[in-house]
């Protein structure tokens, strides 16, 4: 979000634009193989819809197509597309791997999750899933 902002305070929106295109491709792609490993590791898993594997395979070599295009056409931009997804790996070990965070940690995390829930008009619902160990 950081890197976002400090982004369209310099650059131009199209540039925005096409960082996020390549982001969201990518997150997609990922999404798909994770779904196909899915469904070959644990087909007995209950799927309130099941398609057939050949489209999500056709899928991912479009998809392969375009990112490779991408990559090749404008590599600046895809190369800073990955430095914002990797701005969220310290995140990441900050916020979910570290478990035995000091209390002072976690009272900030949660004063910013409660500060982002005001800011977007966002709950988490009460007596929801619980958190898996």
């Amino acid at each position: 979000c950081l890197a976002t902002l400090i982004i369209m305070l310099v650059g131009d929106t199209y540039t925005l634009i096409n960082y996020v295109s390549f982001i969201n491709y990518l997150c997609y792609g990922v999404t798909i193989i994770g779904l196909i490993v899915l469904r070959w590791r644990k087909p007995k898993i209950f799927r309130p819809i099941k398609v057939n594997l050949l489209i999500p395979i056709t899928y991912l070599a479009f998809w392969a197509f375009l990112l490779i295009f991408s990559l090749y056409s404008e590599p600046v931009v895809c190369g800073v597309g990955l430095i914002i997804i990797l701005t969220g790996v310290p995140v990441f070990f900050l916020g979910v791997y570290w478990r035995n965070k000091p209390k002072s940690v976690n009272r900030l995390i949660e004063s910013l999750t409660c500060w982002g829930q005001k800011l977007c008009f966002v709950v988490y619902p009460q007596g929801g899933i619980a958190e898996e160990e």
